[in-house]
């Protein structure tokens, strides 16, 4: 038996998420049905990150394990020819027997992108979040600072998320103007449910003068949800890619 690691790209447009679910399309489910069908058995992969319904990524990370004499590297051909043309396997490899996605210590980026215009741009509509009103971006990067470090991100998480603890670390945060797209990218050692959805939510509050930055610190020492701003919508956020220790 090996174990084959795969970096998948896709457009979470028309899926549920990433997490199989009984009624709805899902990333896991399209890759589970692909690789069953290619090798004949039921097969199952798990996942780095369990992205939202219309979440988009360049590379999140899967493994799966399977009795096969073909090249680990051949795989993602093999998949790619029966997956959905919004789904397409980037890599597969061989992996250590215990390698396991979300267990081993990584950096994760993401980028929210924001389309900051007079006017919608329809060909923007599936990989950004239109937003009208002008955006102050000194503020916004002042107000990510206070973010950035190991804090408690209890105010910057949906009450839904059932974890252990709701410390994480933050390495980088920016916030960046490309034309008319505003970029805030964030990297970290793990994030909670809708946690980078609701930090862009705060931050365009931020950037439209709702708020000041210096409120960021006492919405971290809230560690309230109700006090940090709106979760934005999915459309604008992208996983850009996870690295390993």
């Amino acid at each position: 038996m090996r174990r084959v690691m795969l970096l998948v790209a896709y457009d979470g447009t028309n899926y549920c998420g990433w997490q199989v679910q009984p009624n709805g399309r899902t990333i896991e489910g399209e890759l589970n049905l692909a690789l069953s069908e290619l090798f004949g058995r039921e097969i199952a992969v798990t996942g780095a990150s369990r992205t939202d319904a219309g979440v988009h990524s360049y590379g999140n990370v899967a493994v799966f394990d399977v009795d096969t004499r073909m090249p680990a590297e051949k795989i993602s051909y093999a998949l790619n020819q029966r997956l959905p043309e919004d789904i397409v396997v980037q890599l597969s490899k061989e992996v250590a027997a215990n390698f396991h996605p979300r267990h081993q210590k990584s950096k994760k980026t993401y980028e929210y992108r924001v389309l900051n215009r007079e006017f919608r741009d329809p060909n923007r509509r599936i990989d950004t979040y239109f937003y009208y009103r002008n955006l102050n971006i000194e503020a916004m990067q002042r107000a990510a600072e206070y973010l950035v470090g190991e804090h408690d991100f209890k105010s910057f998480c949906s009450i839904k998320a059932q974890v252990e603890t709701t410390v994480r670390k933050i390495y980088t945060l920016t916030i960046e103007r490309q034309g008319d797209i505003i970029v805030i990218r964030i990297a970290g050692n793990g994030f909670l449910y809708n946690m980078v959805r609701i930090i862009a939510g705060t931050l365009l509050q931020v950037g439209s003068g709702e708020r000041k930055p210096e409120e960021m610190s006492g919405i971290l020492e809230a560690l309230d949800r109700e006090m940090a701003g709106p979760t934005a919508p999915a459309c604008g956020l992208t996983m850009i890619g996870i690295e390993f220790e």
